[in-house]
């Protein structure tokens, strides 16, 4: 039997132990798999208290089950639910018994989804929505994966599709069917109106400010500078742990750190990296190489120096920036002036420099507010978002730029202009994960009536 044919089964909650695990079950056995381990099907989508037995009889549990026969389930087949006891000799028990029965598998990573996609439950944008919001770690990116589980995109890019369908219908039954008499004679003007149309509200999305794709992965924060300023201090106090060792000796961080930070629903990754300057010890001189790597490729740096120490433009020539605080990547950096408490500089600092205290907290909370604020700037605004990949992204630029091409050809010849109409509906469909080369032929068959 084929891999796809077969009956799979994985468990779908936490980490055992836990107090409830829930086992899945999808594919044509799964009513055999629910009858022979808790004797008949339960009354479709309710729940019914069983006690669960091996082949020999012997009792496995006391379960909750579940019954969603197909095609009104979440895959589109037959699926069965177990809610037991999460402890891990249950649940070794009870995959024991259902790998025993023919034609059952365990699943692999995805394929409860792949299966939902593959019958028609959700398309490709849906799916990854579904995937951003597992892995969505702030109130942001669960919002904006929630949009996009809901078809916020794919909603849009099916109506896109069907209106290209339409408009390259017209124009090709006025290329192989104009000596028909149910046809009009003057289909172009209505298909260039709306492939214009389309056109401009594709552009318009691809056009709009934000980083929207970059929610889904988040900002990324270097805290860099010469050895002994305060680095490994800040990061603890923005990380509000302990995540980095603190230590009066220089060099004392030698590899990167990181930590996931929360700010405001914005997700942050602020790295703590090794103190940068010359130096003869090989795993120092490694440390401060990838200081340098991750600080160019960072989105903001924060640059700290002692109170009324001078930034040296020397210690760091590739991050050093011009006047309007842009280094050569592309990013930004910040002055932080650490150890006011010590004198030599105050809380209050020009346009791009933060005054703090890291070992005390002082200037932490303005600090704070103002990695809120760039955040916002940096990502934009996301609550509109269509776009949250960079592959919905390049499908839709492709899709835009075949419009705009068959704009320019149709005057010149209409059959290049349906090949540009087919090529940008090929990108959508590629975008949703459906492609059908027979919907042009229908939609002129059926709006033409042609050949009856």
């Amino acid at each position: 039997m084929h891999p796809r044919d077969q009956t799979i089964f994985a468990l779908s909650s936490g980490r055992a132990p836990s107090a409830i695990a829930v086992v899945r079950v999808s594919g044509s056995q799964a009513s055999l798999v629910l009858t022979t381990l808790a004797g008949k099907l339960p009354a479709p989508r309710q729940a019914s208290r069983r006690l669960l037995r091996n082949s020999a009889g012997e009792p496995i549990d006391e379960a909750v089950v579940l019954w969603f026969p197909g095609p009104a389930s979440a895959t589109g087949e037959d699926i069965a639910e177990f809610h037991v006891h999460g402890g891990r000799a249950v649940l070794a028990a009870l995959f024991s018994e259902i790998s025993n029965i023919p034609n059952t598998r365990a699943a692999e990573p995805g394929e409860f989804t792949r299966r939902a996609f593959e019958n028609g439950k959700l398309d490709l944008t849906e799916a990854e929505g579904l995937d951003d919001l597992i892995h969505a770690d702030t109130d942001r990116q669960r919002r904006q994966a929630l949009r996009q589980l809901q078809g916020l995109l794919g909603d849009r890019a099916r109506d896109w599709r069907e209106r290209i369908i339409e408009a390259s219908a017209l124009i090709e039954a006025g290329i192989d069917f104009s000596d028909e008499g149910d046809v009009p004679a003057a289909l172009r003007a209505p298909a260039v109106k709306a492939i214009k149309a389309l056109h401009d509200e594709i552009a318009k999305v691809l056009a709009a400010q934000g980083h929207s794709e970059r929610l889904r992965d988040g900002l990324v924060v270097a805290i860099a500078g010469e050895p002994n300023v305060g680095k490994s201090t800040l990061m603890n106090q923005l990380a509000r742990r302990e995540v980095a060792i603190v230590s009066p000796h220089a060099g004392t961080t030698r590899d990167v750190i990181e930590v996931q930070l929360d700010l405001d629903g914005y997700p942050v990754t602020v790295i703590d990296t090794a103190g940068i300057r010359e130096t003869d010890d090989p795993v120092e001189q490694e440390g401060v190489r990838r200081a340098r790597a991750r600080a160019e490729d960072a989105d903001l740096v924060l640059w700290l120096v002692e109170g009324g120490q001078a930034a040296d433009p020397d210690a760091r020539p590739s991050l050093w920036t011009s006047g309007d605080g842009s280094d050569e990547s592309g990013g930004s950096v910040w002055i932080v002036r650490n150890k006011i408490d010590l004198g030599g500089a105050g809380a209050t600092e020009p346009a791009g420099e933060f005054g703090i205290s890291a070992s005390r907290g002082d200037g932490i909370p303005e600090l704070v507010e103002a990695l809120v604020k760039f955040a916002a700037n940096f990502f934009g605004t996301t609550e509109g978002a269509l776009v949250t990949r960079a592959r919905q992204r390049d499908l839709l630029r492709q899709a835009s730029d075949s419009l705009r091409r068959s704009l320019e050809l149709v005057e010149d010849g209409e059959e290049l202009a349906a090949e540009e109409l087919r090529a940008a509906a090929y990108a959508l469909g590629r975008l949703l994960g459906r492609v059908d080369v027979e919907d042009v032929l229908g939609a002129i068959f059926q709006k033409f009536c042609i050949g009856k």
